[in-house]
């Protein structure tokens, strides 16, 4: 019977056995269903909902079976920090995906540390209470917390995690720190200097050698930023002194390997030594007296090249140009190096600059140091007109009231065309020093001095000084009391 029905079926088909020959095997399709994902099912989800799960995955009921598919959807689920742990198997038609979900964060605590606050340390750190636990961000948070104590001269210290385990997939998570010693700066070396020795150089940087009576300073820590002021120090004292190829090749600051002590090294090329040559000046305003500009170059031919005089024969023209009605002006200096004469020829050229008027001036970073202070050394008010070696200047008095470890001066484009924000960012530090210190003299016998001082007295920039000296003869005490900007004018006024 059924070699009966296979015949029929034969005879059915058009061209008969003779198309069957000619086509030596039938293509197999499978059987609806055989292969298709009818179900997925989750286990292990405790806070996570089993549809929020499904909807991290890439491949969904319904789909055909694909290995590929299904690393992706693993991937996927990892990839939300929601899950310490993912397994997805086939149990038949059915997608089994088994979670561990990471745990809650109950608590975040620090142990050992004494010279960060825990407050300090706390609004680094990204994980909170009640946030998903996660490895990735307990190591980057760890980061940050070495990174603070980095800062703070503390190269020696480590920080290891505790993960304590509570009921309801909660934990509490430790830092547990060890601040170790401060990394002071052990030596402070210079490759390639010629004019001046490493005692004078180390006097114009700010970064000390540390020393038994600076318990109280710590210029003798490591600091990057320091470092990085440190070769711009270099670099303003060579310029001034006639250096005008002078660079940092490097600065480098090596590690012992107790983790103790930094030695530093700057390497640097002096480079030879200029005189100012012909100094020009070329006006391409009308109506501007070139007569009253020259007066205000005061460079001599054959003195010693200084680039902080260059500075000032721009901040005066400009004011000399601005007094006589002309708010838009554009000072450069054009410079021409003759290496064989070893001179620098230099034609400033005044020309008439955009029409900007300064908008706004804005001023962050400053927690303690009040705005005015930092307003005052602009050589422009809100409303006057742009002009960039004002901008230069501001900036530079602003670096000079040593206040801030930070300063940068951004110009950026304001609500028109006409007008620009002055962005001020500063970040602060310390200002205040004690002084400490034990003697004997012939006349008054064993003295002890005790000298404490606030240059930046309650963030006004003012400088407060109290000193006393005690001795088995005699007692000193000395107040002094130093207002920078006296009735709102550049005066200085004091009391001692």
């Amino acid at each position: 019977m059924i070699r009966i029905i296979a015949i029929c079926l034969a005879l059915m088909i058009p061209g008969g056995p003779l198309a069957m020959a000619q086509t030596p095997s039938a293509p197999s399709f499978p059987s609806l269903g055989a292969d298709v994902i009818q179900d997925i099912a989750v286990e292990g989800a405790q806070r996570v909902e089993p549809g929020t799960v499904i909807s991290y995955m890439v491949i969904k009921q319904g789909d055909p079976y694909d290995a590929e598919r299904i690393d992706r959807s693993l991937k996927s689920l990892f990839a939300t920090g929601l899950f310490a742990d993912v397994s997805i198997q086939r149990q038949g038609k059915t997608l089994v995906v088994n979670v561990v979900e990471n745990p809650v964060i109950n608590r975040v605590a620090f142990e050992g540390n004494r010279k960060v606050e825990s407050d300090v340390l706390e609004a680094e750190v990204t994980l909170r209470p009640r946030v998903i636990f996660t490895r990735t961000k307990v190591q980057n948070d760890v980061k940050r917390l070495l990174a603070i104590y980095r800062v703070n001269g503390r190269f020696a210290a480590s920080i290891e995690p505790k993960v304590i385990q509570l009921p309801q997939n909660r934990v509490d998570l430790v830092f547990e720190i060890n601040e170790g010693k401060p990394t002071d700066v052990r030596k402070i070396r210079f490759v390639g200097n010629r004019e001046f020795s490493d005692s004078r150089l180390r006097e114009i940087i700010q970064t000390r050698e540390t020393r038994w009576w600076r318990f109280f300073s710590s210029s003798d820590r490591y600091d990057p930023d320091r470092l990085t002021f440190d070769r711009e120090l270099l670099r303003r004292f060579y310029l001034k002194k006639g250096f005008a190829d002078f660079r940092v090749a490097s600065a480098v600051a090596e590690l012992s390997p107790n983790r103790e002590n930094f030695f530093i090294t700057f390497t640097i090329a002096e480079g030879a030594r200029y005189k100012f040559g012909n100094i020009d000046l070329a006006v391409r305003l009308k109506d501007v007296d070139e007569k009253k500009l020259e007066k205000k170059l005061e460079i001599k031919k054959g003195d010693w090249y200084d680039a902080s005089e260059i500075e000032n024969v721009i901040t005066r023209v400009t004011t000399e140009v601005n007094d006589s009605g002309k708010p838009f002006v554009d000072v450069r200096p054009r410079v021409n190096r003759n290496r064989d004469k070893r001179e620098i020829n230099i034609t400033f050229e005044v020309n008439e600059g955009a029409h900007v008027f300064v908008e706004r001036i804005d001023i962050s970073g400053n927690v303690r140091t009040l705005d005015q202070v930092i307003r005052r050394e602009f050589r422009f008010v809100e409303g006057d007109a742009f002009n960039v070696s004002k901008l230069r200047r501001s900036r530079k008095r602003v670096q000079d009231l040593d206040f801030f470890q930070k300063v940068k001066i951004d110009q950026v484009p304001g609500s028109a065309p006409d007008k620009t924000v002055i962005k001020t960012t500063v970040e602060e530090k310390a200002t205040g020093s004690v002084l400490i210190g034990a003697g004997f003299s012939t006349t008054s016998g064993a003295l002890v001095d005790l000298g404490l001082q606030e240059r930046n007295f309650l963030g006004r920039g003012q400088d407060i000084k109290f000193n006393i000296t005690s001795a088995e003869k005699r007692n000193d005490v000395d107040l002094s009391f130093t207002e920078p900007y006296f009735l709102g004018r550049q005066i200085v006024a004091g009391v001692d």
